[in-house]
């Protein structure tokens, strides 16, 4: 038997046309539901597996939306540029032609990777554009979905979404590795240097992901690494004054950084505490 991922590939945000009209049914059920939805059906002789997330889906909704009303609001400053010119407006900077405004709008509407669904008229001698109703409706109906396609029959829908969530955890597993752990490059020569290196970055890896758990249940919205960034901040200070035994302390432990101790389930670190993993 095949494993599911042998012969299986994500498709996010594809407005294509034959997967519109597969999710159909998912889209019914899922707009009564504010839980994640999962549907299957059958695409060029395989199972085609779809889930829907409502939350996932709220954030490209509304970026989108967000950078289209941004881009009416520049295609209306650059048609009121030209408008006033023809009336006999005088503007500082060089004169805005229509070709102009359309070359400038035309960039700004790819930098935004929104060409499929804001049109500009590059072929009229005026400056025009327009909103593609259609596409914009296939994008939003794409936002929270996930497709999976594979050849593996003995298992569920919910099965094979939760497979390749697992191999997606473990991609970002390696990401992280490479990143913000930087395990590479590796300076050692020794064998028993390079295990230990390893086993630093694993060990590193761990508790990266057992913080992102317990900050995630909490309902934080901070990071592993904005959550360590914040913590560094706090010092432990020995000072003593005209060789007097040493006064201990603590520096102040504001709301936020408070907020994430609780967060993670830890203590607040007192005046005779260590803190070594931080």
């Amino acid at each position: 038997m095949a494993s599911p991922w042998n012969s299986s590939w994500p498709c996010r945000g594809v407005a294509n046309t034959e997967f519109t009209e597969l999710l159909g049914p998912l889209n019914a059920t899922a707009a009564a539901s504010q839980q994640e939805t999962l549907a299957e059906a059958r695409w060029e002789g395989h199972r085609l597996v779809m889930a829907h997330d409502p939350v996932r889906a709220q954030e490209p909704t509304a970026l989108r939306a967000t950078r289209i009303a941004a881009l009416q609001a520049r295609a209306e400053q650059l048609a009121g540029k030209l408008d006033g010119q023809d009336a006999g407006e005088v503007h500082r900077g060089r004169k805005l032609s229509d070709s102009g405004a359309k070359a400038r709008f035309f960039h700004e509407v790819a930098e935004a990777h929104l060409s499929k669904i804001v049109k500009v008229d590059l072929k009229s001698e005026l400056f025009t554009y327009d909103i593609d109703a259609q596409a914009l409706e296939r994008a939003q109906m794409m936002d929270g979905k996930l497709l999976l396609v594979t050849n593996v029959a003995d298992l569920t829908p919910a099965q094979i979404v939760a497979r390749y969530k697992s191999l997606a955890d473990i991609e970002r597993g390696f990401k992280v590795l490479k990143s913000e752990i930087e395990i590479a490059p590796v300076y050692h020569r020794l064998p028993e240097r390079i295990r230990a290196h390893a086993s630093i970055c694993f060990m590193a890896l761990i508790l990266y992901r057992v913080m992102r758990q317990r900050l995630k249940l909490a309902g934080h919205h901070a990071s592993p690494e904005s959550a360590l960034a914040q913590l560094r901040r706090i010092q432990r200070q020995s000072v003593s004054i005209n060789q007097g035994a040493p006064i201990t302390g603590i520096s102040n432990i504001n709301r936020e950084q408070a907020d994430l101790f609780a967060a993670m389930n830890l203590r607040k670190p007192a005046a005779d505490a260590q803190l070594n993993l931080l």
